[in-house]
């Protein structure tokens, strides 16, 4: 192979340089920033609305070290905004995906086989300009090419700067995000993202790994190598009673993302602050913490076990470290998207594999309750 040709084969991908925002579409944009900056300690750092030119929508940005997430609902009855709510409920529009060169990244990706949404355009104010495009990819779901370096705005051209404190829960970064998809469709939605992105195959589990006595769910993780982008690929597998994903994609309609996987340097704390401002957790049996008892001594877990049990957190240990996780119950009335807030010890790489059944049979209890198991 000759050195041209592995250059272009090598830099012929869309080049990212990490996660820039997640956008969601809601019913009531102020309500939701509300409650992600008294619940989940979220800065408001930035708007955009009628006050600022834009007719259609009201859309709040809210900040955490390097979490942004930006709350968007419509301000008509009918368009693109008011339908994906009518349908989806509130959820997960877009995973807009930070690059040097937007639209080197859109022709990139097109020429690998994605499907164009928006084609690269500039926006620009006083502050600079940013360009963007974007892609579609699983259910309604889009990914958004960004290129601000030139912009020094609180967000975009269109939004102003605001500065509301949530005061902050010890929340750092994006670790995944999760997407559920019908089933036989997640190699497909895998093998997208290999083609497109070049993302590697990371982890895999079937109905063996991660199953109770009633439902079981198969999984695939890819992952950008270079920036560690990291998107779980969720379906349904047979198993005698409806699974959670099934449970989801029957309230939201289709295809989403399931859950974002936020980080922390400290679950018990974080986890505590998020429970005193009214934050609600999926909670696990005592029992869970008597089988892995003899276990946390054994991995030189340095949390307090007392605290970790006080706070239903989970432990799944790895021969490298451990990981530490706990999720939400879902933070609207539809039983589709929740959050994950994880610590990861000592090189932990998994997505807590041991606690697959543990998560499963509390999520499958909420279920229950509901009258959908």
């Amino acid at each position: 192979m000759t050195e041209a040709l592995q250059t272009l084969q090598s830099t012929d991908v869309p080049v990212l340089a990490g996660t820039d925002h997640v956008e969601l579409y809601v019913g009531n944009a102020r309500q939701a920033a509300h409650y992600y900056r008294s619940a989940f300690g979220f800065d408001v750092v930035a708007y955009s609305g009628p006050e600022t030119g834009v007719r259609d929508r009201a859309s709040y940005v809210l900040e955490q070290d390097r979490v942004r997430l930006v709350v968007t609902a419509p301000l008509q009855p009918s368009g693109e905004i008011a339908d994906h709510v009518r349908a989806h409920g509130d959820g997960v529009k877009a995973i807009a995906l930070r690059v040097r060169d937007a639209a080197a990244a859109y022709e990139a990706a097109l020429r690998r086989g994605a499907q164009g949404l928006q084609e690269p355009q500039t926006l620009s104010d006083e502050h600079g300009a940013v360009r963007m495009a974007s892609i579609a990819t699983f259910g309604d779901t889009v990914h958004r090419f960004v290129e601000r370096d030139e912009y020094e705005g609180a967000h975009l051209p269109g939004y102003r700067a605001e500065r509301v404190p949530g005061g902050g829960v010890g929340l750092h970064h994006i670790d995944h995000s999760v997407g559920n998809v019908e089933l036989g469709r997640m190699d497909t939605w895998v093998e997208w993202y290999q083609s497109v992105f070049d993302f590697d195959v990371f982890q895999e589990f079937d109905e063996h790994d991660i199953a109770t006595q009633y439902s079981a769910l198969r999984s695939k993780v890819v992952r950008d190598p270079k920036t560690m982008i990291t998107f779980p690929i969720n379906e349904p597998a047979q198993g005698l009673k409806a699974s959670q994903i099934q449970e989801y994609l029957d309230y939201y309609h289709g295809p989403g993302v399931q859950h974002i996987a936020l980080h922390t340097d400290d679950i018990v704390s974080t986890v505590a602050e998020m429970r005193g401002r009214g934050v609600e957790f999926l909670s696990v049996p005592d029992t869970y913490y008597e089988d892995i008892a003899t276990r946390v001594s054994e991995h030189g877990v340095t949390e307090d076990f007392d605290a970790l049990r006080a706070n239903h957190v989970l432990v799944d240990f790895e021969d490298r470290g451990y990981l530490l996780q706990i999720f939400t119950r879902p933070v609207a009335d539809r039983p589709t998207l929740f959050y994950e807030v994880i610590q990861r010890r000592n090189g932990a790489r998994g997505f807590g594999k041991g606690n697959f059944k543990a998560l499963f049979e509390a999520i499958e209890r909420e279920q229950a309750a509901r009258g959908n198991l």
